[in-house]
């Protein structure tokens, strides 16, 4: 039973996409999962079929709480979770068939794996390749590439603080990833498509990049509590400011030069504001 992947779907008012999601999760070619939905006060018709699914399939647990967000789901689902692997997934994605066989050998193949993710698509109001870059730790610190749907252990997931359920606003799952890995983990991407995240008209993460206030301030959030990390990273004792300027000064060197590390791009800044 230990080595199952515990597909965790933290689910607030999705009845409109909640089935197509649980049915990504039955269509698996692996058949060692189980499905923790995690019901975070519902007040539409999510329930309902939750409990179909439940019916349906043994695998399938519903996990009922009041209303707390979508980082406490989270985390409450997983503290439940008996697999030895974690699949964070939101009630209104889908995986692709062959995601926890695949992910599943990766793992067996480097027992010190420490993360697989896979290539992802857009799929409803947009239908096109999610291109994310190869996966670089340091550039990870400074802009999150990994969607939140990645495949952990358990046992790595219970050394970190869990999702923070400060983070109201988004990046949660970016702020785990950074508390989740060090520098030497291993990461692997699979070559596959076996991630599909609905862009709708109206999202957290669509919010979230529209609003410029709420996104300083969770990355303010974040390069706070991360700060001995990130001056560590930049091999210069930060203030919170100065981290601030490094990220939103990053965006005007990637467009001159992508190759350029943030390392760089932090001595640059430092250099060119040191001429006035």
């Amino acid at each position: 039973m230990n080595e199952i992947v515990s597909i965790i779907v933290p689910c607030y008012n999705q009845e409109k996409y909640l089935a197509e999601t649980l049915d990504s999760v039955m269509a698996q070619t692996s058949d060692a999962w189980e499905c923790i939905i995690v019901n975070d006060g519902s007040t539409d018709n999510s329930e309902a079929i939750i409990d179909v699914y439940c019916d349906k399939d043994v695998r399938f647990v519903k996990l009922n709480q009041e209303n707390q967000g979508l980082a406490a789901s989270r985390n409450n689902g997983i503290r439940e979770a008996k697999g030895k692997y974690i699949l964070p997934l939101d009630g209104d994605d889908k995986i692709g068939t062959q995601y926890i066989e695949l992910a599943k050998k990766e793992f067996e193949k480097n027992p010190k794996l420490a993360l697989v993710y896979c290539k992802a698509e857009f799929f409803d109001a947009k239908n096109e390749p999610w291109e994310l870059r190869k996966y670089d730790y340091e550039a990870l610190l400074f802009a999150n590439h990994i969607f939140c749907s990645a495949i952990f252990k358990k046992e790595d997931y219970l050394k970190t603080s869990g999702y923070d359920t400060q983070m109201k606003f988004g990046y949660e799952d970016w702020e785990f990833w950074i508390q989740l890995l060090k520098k030497e983990d291993a990461v692997v991407q699979l070559d596959s498509v076996q991630f599909f995240y609905r862009q709708r008209e109206s999202s957290m993460l669509k919010s979230l990049q529209e609003s410029k206030a709420k996104q300083n301030q969770m990355e303010g959030y974040i390069f706070n509590k991360h700060r001995d990390l990130y001056s560590k990273v930049l091999d210069s004792d930060l203030s919170l400011a100065e981290i601030q300027n490094v990220f939103q000064t990053r965006q005007t060197f990637k467009k001159v030069k992508k190759t350029l590390t943030y390392k760089t791009i932090y001595k640059l800044e430092r250099a060119i504001r040191s001429l006035f």
